[in-house]
């Protein structure tokens, strides 16, 4: 991990050297671009989150696959809508931190770097329940919730002084780079752990069925009723 860490911090300088500079007067310099833009705003938080993951695992140790991680945020501008909440689109972007976090503390995140193996989103839903403001502090949390067959669900919450502001539910695929689905228990295997996950309730099952598109193999086309 530690080496893909250094790889996206070189490819980070190479970002704000080549697209991210400060702007001057010089009119010739070409367009250039703040260094408060969106991009460099998750870039930041997400090496952030990186390396504080990093340096808990290397303190604790791997944390129970059940653990509830916790990453803690401000709302910034550049999070912000035209009406002064945190854009709906943004929530998902950050939530990506809390699977960063959970990942590599859990350890399934090395494991999946020795063993060529990567996670992609399957689906997800979002429900929001009341609107985090401008310079508001809130915390991610985010836990491991159970599995089907092929795939692993997930929590993410954004919580403010304990209480729920948003939710979301995220179904997972692990992949190998050399192509096919990793059987959870072989995941669970190489993670040395036992399958602790959760059975999932019903409804979640049903959420997965009734969300659902065509496989690759078949076809989609975009007709509308």
């Amino acid at each position: 991990m530690a080496t893909q860490s250094w790889v996206a911090i070189s490819h980070f300088r190479t970002f704000l050297r080549s697209d991210c500079r400060i702007r001057t007067n010089d009119s010739s310099a070409g367009p250039r671009h703040p260094l408060t833009s969106p991009l460099v705003n998750v870039w930041w938080r997400t090496l952030l989150t990186i390396w504080r993951a990093k340096a808990m695992l290397r303190r604790r140790g791997p944390a129970p696959t059940m653990t509830v991680g916790r990453v803690r945020l401000r709302t910034l501008p550049t999070d912000i809508d035209l009406l002064g909440h945190m854009n709906n689109g943004r929530y998902a972007s950050l939530f990506d931190l809390g699977r960063f976090d959970l990942l590599i503390r859990t350890g399934i995140w090395d494991v999946f770097q020795e063993r060529g193996w990567y996670g992609v989103v399957a689906s997800e839903t979002v429900t929001f329940r009341r609107s985090l403001n401008l310079w508001q502090r809130f915390t991610i949390e985010t836990r491991l919730h159970g599995h089907d067959d092929k795939s692993v669900y997930m929590v993410h919450r954004a919580v403010v002084k304990g209480e729920v502001y948003a939710e979301m539910i995220v179904r997972s695929r692990f992949l190998r780079r050399t192509g096919g689905i990793v059987p959870l228990d072989e995941m669970f295997a190489a993670l040395g752990t036992r399958d602790d996950l959760p059975d999932l309730e019903p409804w979640m099952t049903e959420w997965a069925r009734a969300t659902a598109l065509p496989s690759t193999r078949a076809e989609a086309p975009s007709i509308w009723p």
